[in-house]
C-alpha cells in the first residue's frame, strides 16, 4: 500500500523527516518496505530558468531554425538554436541550461549538452511545455509572464510539489490502516509514546448543507445482512472535467491516474478515509430508485472493463427498477459511471458484509481498491461522514449543489466490541510489567475507551472499525506494538528443553541432503503447490480425475493442487533460460496431492532438475555438459549419503522421459529419472535438454528407518586390481557385467568399475569394447596371484558363456 507523507501531514503536524517517520511506522507494525520520492513534475524543474530572448535571427544553414541570444541571469547572454515557430525577440521563455536533465513522456532521462546545430553553437534549450512535464502541447515553446526576471528558477514560478511515498507492507488484519487517516491515527499513538503531543485533525464537513430536495433518489435495501448500512445523496448541475492539481498530485503520488473531478474525488476520499464510494450518473437510474438486492442466477452483466460476467445468486447488486448498475462493493457497470455529459450524480457510501464481498470478488476474479477494503472490514460509523466529505469536494471541484437529503438506511447499528483486560494477562504474555498509567495512555491513543477500572483489570470498549481487536490477547498485542517491541528487555536466562528425537526424523535427513546438494552446486527452489489444471493433459502419467481442485481458485493457473513436481521445475527452468541463465541445477522438497476414490493423499518428493553445462570452459580443461550419467551419479550419491547402497536399476516406465531409469531398493521404487521429452519441453518453450529426477521421499524415509549402521576397521592388507578388455555385443550393458561379477565372487571382490569404452571401425560390426577394472581385498590376509587368477578365470568363463564376450 502506497502512502503519501504530505497527505499524512494534513492530519498530523510533524517536522520529522520521512526516514525517521518510516522507522516509527515500522515499529508500530506498519512495515515500511521502501520510501520513494515523488515530484509532481519529473526532475522538479531543476536547472530550468526564466530566459529573456534578446535577439532572434534566421539560421543561415536551416530554414526552420532560429539563432537566438537569451539572457538567463548570468554575466553574458547565451546563444541557443531553436526550432520552434513561435520564438521571437522580447519573449520570456523557459530555458534548460547546459547540464540539465530532462525526461521524456515515458520517464527516460536525457541531458542538455553544449553543441553545434548546423554549424551554430547552442548553449541550452528553449522548451515547450511537454518537454518540461508541465503540459502536453508541443506546438511551440512556452511563453512566460513578461514580468518575470531572467534567471529566476522555474520551480519558483510553477507550483512543483515534492513528496515522499511510503510503501507499506500492510498485513490483512489491519483494515483500520487502509487509509491515510488510519496511518496518521497510528502515527499519533506512536508520537504520544515518544512523549510528543500532537493533535489528529480530521477533515471538516461543517459546510455541508442541502440546497433543495428536487432530486431525491429512493433507496430500498432487500437484504440487511449483506448491506447493513447504505447511504446516498444527489448532487445536481455539476460540470465534469479535470480535477485540481492538488488532488491530481495526491493521486499520482500513490500511483493512481487521475480521470475526472468526480471520479478523482471518490478515489481521494477512499484513500483519505478508507471508505469506498461510487458515483452514479443519476440520469441513468430508472425509476428514481436504488435497490440493493441479490442477483438473479445466470444474469449477464457487463462491468466497467467491458467484460460480460454471469452473476451468481449470492452476488449483491446495486440496481434500479429495471436493471443492475453495479456489483456492490466490487466493480461498477459499464454504463452507470460518470461521463463528460453527466450533470447530476447519485453518490453512494455503504458498509457491506465483508464475507459476501470477498466471495463475490473471488468468484469473478476481481480485485479492486474497493473490494480490498470492503472484504477486510471498514468502519461502519464513518459511512455518512465520508459521504459529506466527498459531496463537499465534488462541489468544490465540479460545482453544483446538494439536491436531496442524505438517505441513511441503517436499521441495526453495528456495536463496538466489549473486552475485559486483566493486568496479570498483560504481564504474563509480554513478560514484563508495564505501568498501568502507560497502558491507559496507549489505549486512549488508540481510541480504545476505558469504561471501568478494577484491581484486576480494565473494562474496555473497542471501536467497531478495529475488526482485528475483539479478544483480550488482541488488545495486549495493540499495547505491545505501541509500547515498542524494542523496549521489552531481553532475559539473560535461556530456558530450553531436550527433545526426544531420532536420527530418522524427516527434517534432519532433509537438511543433510539439502546441504549435500548445495555443496554440489545445486540451488533450492520453492514452488507453489497450486498449479494449472491443464498440466495433467501434458502427461499420460497423470489423471484429471485425481486432481484436488480449489473451491475458490485465485486464478485458472492456480486452480488445483499439483500431482507432480515436474511442471513446477519446468516453469522455473523456462523462467531462468529466458533470462540467459542456462546452466541449471535445482532441487525442491515438496508434496504432490491426489484425489483417489479411497480419499485424498499427500506424498512427499525430492525433485532434481539439471540442464546446461556442469563445468565452464577453462584454459586447462574443456567444459563438461550435465548429462544423464552425471545425474545418475548425483542420485546415487544422495542415496549413499543416507546409507542406501544395495540399489537395483530397471527401465523407467514414465511417459515423461525419452530415456530413463528407475532405482529400487528391493521392491521399493525410490527414484525415477530421465531426459524429459522434447514434446513436453516445447509446451514450456524450452529447447535445451532437461534431465529430471523424482525421489519418492516417503519411500526413501521408510528404507532409511530399516537400515542398520555397521562399522568395520580399515583393512590391514593391500588390495589388488586386475583389468579386462572385453569385446561385447552392442546390447550388453555394464550392469550385466557387474551383476555377473558380483554373483560369481562375493567374498573378496570389492569393486567393479568401467573405465573405458571404445566403438570404432577396427571392431567387428555390432561390437564394442569395455575396459573393466576389478578390485579384490581379503580383510584377513594378503591375497596371492594364484587366488586372484582363479577368480579372474572364473569371470572370463562366465562372461564368455553368458555374454558371448571375448578378451581383446
Amino acid at each position: 500500500m502506497k502512502v503519501s507523507y504530505n497527505w499524512i501531514k494534513q492530519f498530523i503536524k510533524t517536522d520529522w523527516n520521512a526516514e525517521k517517520t518510516g522507522e516509527l511506522l515500522t515499529d508500530l507494525g506498519l512495515e515500511v518496505e521502501g520510501i520513494d520520492k515523488f515530484e509532481s513534475v519529473k526532475g522538479g524543474l531543476e536547472g530550468i530558468v526564466v530566459g529573456h530572448v534578446l535577439t532572434c535571427e534566421n539560421h543561415e544553414n536551416a530554414d526552420r531554425l532560429k539563432v537566438t541570444t537569451v539572457e538567463i541571469g548570468e554575466d553574458e547572454p547565451v546563444q541557443i538554436v531553436c526550432g520552434a515557430p513561435n520564438v521571437e525577440a522580447g519573449q520570456n521563455v523557459p530555458v534548460a541550461t547546459v547540464g540539465t536533465t530532462l525526461y521524456t513522456e515515458n520517464g527516460e532521462a536525457w541531458k542538455i549538452k553544449k553543441g553545434k546545430i548546423r554549424g551554430e553553437v547552442s548553449n541550452g534549450m528553449i522548451c515547450a511545455e511537454d518537454e518540461l512535464g508541465l503540459g502536453k502541447s508541443h506546438d511551440g515553446i512556452m511563453v512566460l509572464d513578461e514580468k518575470l526576471s531572467p534567471g529566476t528558477p522555474l520551480k519558483k514560478v510553477f507550483d512543483v510539489e515534492t513528496d515522499h511515498v511510503f510503501e507499506i507492507g500492510l498485513t490483512p488484519n489491519r483494515a483500520d490502516a487502509m487509509s491515510h487517516y488510519g496511518v496518521a491515527r497510528d502515527l499519533k499513538a506512536g508520537f504520544i509514546q515518544q512523549e510528543i503531543n500532537t493533535a489528529l485533525d480530521s477533515p471538516s464537513v461543517s459546510n455541508f448543507h442541502v440546497e433543495n430536495r428536487s432530486r431525491r433518489i429512493l433507496i430500498e435495501v432487500e437484504d440487511y445482512d449483506l448491506a447493513p448500512r447504505y447511504c446516498g445523496v444527489t448532487i445536481s448541475e455539476i460540470k465534469v472535467g479535470p480535477s485540481p492539481k492538488w488532488i491530481q498530485n495526491r493521486l499520482k503520488a500513490i500511483g493512481i491516474t487521475p480521470k475526472n473531478n468526480v471520479v478523482d474525488v471518490t478515489n481521494y476520499v477512499m484513500h483519505e478515509l478508507g471508505q469506498p464510494l461510487h458515483a452514479f450518473d443519476a440520469d441513468y437510474i430508472s425509476g428514481n430508485k436504488i435497490k440493493v438486492q441479490r442477483a438473479k442466477a445466470g444474469t449477464k452483466f457487463t462491468t466497467l472493463d467491458e467484460v460480460e460476467r454471469e452473476l451468481h445468486e449470492d452476488d449483491l447488486m446495486i440496481c434500479d427498477v429495471e436493471k443492475p448498475l453495479c456489483i456492490a462493493g466490487v466493480f461498477g457497470g459499464l454504463h452507470s459511471g460518470v461521463t463528460e455529459k453527466t450533470s447530476t450524480v447519485f453518490l453512494e457510501s455503504a458498509y457491506f458484509n465483508p464475507v459476501s464481498i470477498r466471495k463475490t470478488a473471488k468468484r469473478h476474479g476481481l480485485n479492486t481498491d474497493a473490494s480490498f477494503r470492503f472484504e477486510r472490514g471498514i468502519d461502519p460509523n464513518i459511512t455518512k461522514y465520508a459521504l459529506r466529505r466527498a459531496a463537499l469536494l465534488i462541489q468544490q471541484t465540479a460545482g453544483g449543489y446538494v439536491s436531496s437529503d442524505i438517505d441513511d438506511v441503517y436499521p441495526k447499528k453495528i456495536e463496538d466490541f466489549q473486552v475485559f483486560l486483566t493486568f496479570d494477562k498483560i504481564n504474563k504474555l509480554i513478560g514484563q510489567e508495564i505501568e498501568q498509567e502507560t497502558i491507559k495512555s496507549i489505549l486512549a491513543s488508540l481510541e480504545i475507551r476505558v469504561n471501568n477500572v478494577t484491581e484486576s483489570g480494565l473494562g474496555l470498549t473497542i471501536p467497531a472499525y478495529r475488526v482485528d481487536v475483539q479478544r483480550e490477547v488482541d488488545v495486549i498485542e495493540e499495547i505491545l506494538r505501541v509500547y515498542g517491541y524494542n523496549n521489552i528487555e531481553f532475559n539473560e536466562k535461556l530456558n530450553a528443553s531436550i527433545s526426544n528425537s531420532t536420527r530418522f526424523e524427516d527434517y534432519k535427513l532433509q537438511n543433510i541432503i539439502a546441504h549435500q546438494l548445495v555443496g554440489q552446486g545445486f540451488y533450492e527452489m520453492m514452488a507453489n503447490s497450486l498449479t494449472s489444471k491443464n498440466y495433467v493433459d501434458f502427461s499420460e502419467d497423470l489423471n484429471a480425475a485425481h486432481n484436488v481442485e480449489m473451491l475458490n481458485p485465485l486464478s485458472q493457473d492456480l486452480s488445483v493442487m499439483r500431482q507432480s513436481l515436474l511442471f513446477s521445475a519446468l516453469e522455473a527452468a523456462a523462467y531462468n533460460i529466458n533470462r540467459k541463465n542456462e546452466n541449471l541445477k535445482f532441487f525442491e522438497f515438496g508434496k504432490t496431492y491426489h484425489n483417489f476414490s479411497s480419499g485424498r493423499t499427500e506424498q512427499k518428493h525430492l525433485s532434481l532438475l539439471i540442464s546446461g553445462k556442469r563445468t565452464q570452459e577453462r584454459w586447462n580443461s574443456p567444459e563438461k555438459k550435465s548429462d544423464f550419467f552425471f545425474t545418475k551419479g548425483v542420485i546415487t550419491s544422495v542415496l549413499e549419503r543416507l546409507g542406501i547402497t544395495e540399489i537395483s536399476f530397471k527401465p523407467n516406465s514414465s511417459t515423461n522421459f525419452s530415456e530413463g531409469l528407475a532405482l529400487y531398493f528391493q521392491k521399493n521404487k525410490l527414484v525415477e529419472f530421465g531426459v524429459v521429452k522434447k514434446s513436453l519441453l516445447k509446451k514450456f518453450d524450452i529447447e535445451e535438454e532437461i534431465i529430471f529426477a523424482d525421489f519418492n521421499w516417503n519411500n526413501v524415509i521408510e528404507v532409511v528407518k530399516n537400515q542398520n549402521i555397521s562399522f568395520k576397521p580399515i583393512a590391514k592388507f593391500p588390495s589388488v586390481r586386475r583389468d579386462f578388455a572385453l569385446l561385447l555385443d552392442q546390447s550388453v550393458s555394464f550392469q550385466d557385467i557387474y551383476d555377473i561379477a558380483v554373483k560369481s565372487e562375493k567374498k573378496i571382490l570389492k569393486q567393479v568399475e568401467l573405465f573405458d569404452v571404445y566403438e570404432g571401425k577396427k571392431l567387428p560390426e555390432g561390437k564394442k569394447s569395455y575396459a573393466v577394472s576389478f578390485t579384490f581385498l581379503d580383510e584377513h590376509k594378503t591375497l596371492t596371484d594364484k587366488q586372484v587368477d582363479k577368480v579372474m578365470n572364473k569371470f572370463q568363463t562366465q562372461f564368455e558363456k553368458q555374454l558371448n564376450a571375448s578378451l581383446r
